[in-house]
């Protein structure tokens, strides 16, 4: 099982996200589990759950270094959802996104 976490301010329209990316791994049988989180959980939930790939909302965008610095040694994928795609809560270009970055880690 694979983990993608999304984090944001709160959680809440990332939750919508999540779930939506949920479904797709889901219909295509997919072994993934998507989850959203505030940031202000970022540390314990990294820390317990151990994600494979780390996400980060547009609002949230500003804390890409300092996740970076914080969980880059971990060699997970990191980065921030495009704005377009979350706007559009378009889950399966999210989740394609963060299935190519995962595969171009293990690439590394």
């Amino acid at each position: 099982m694979r983990r993608v976490y999304l984090f944001c301010n709160a959680g809440m329209s990332t939750s919508l996200l999540a779930s939506k990316m949920q479904k797709v791994a889901d219909e295509h049988k997919l072994p993934f589990e998507v989850k959203a989180f505030p940031d202000s959980k970022m540390d314990t939930i990294i820390a317990e759950f151990n994600p494979d790939c780390i996400c980060l909302g547009p609002q949230v965008k500003h804390l890409y270094g300092k996740v970076v610095e914080k969980y880059g040694h971990l060699g997970k994928p990191i980065f921030v959802i495009d704005s377009a795609d979350y706007g559009a809560m378009n889950g399966e270009r999210v989740l394609k996104m963060a299935i190519k970055k995962m595969k171009e880690n293990e690439g590394k």
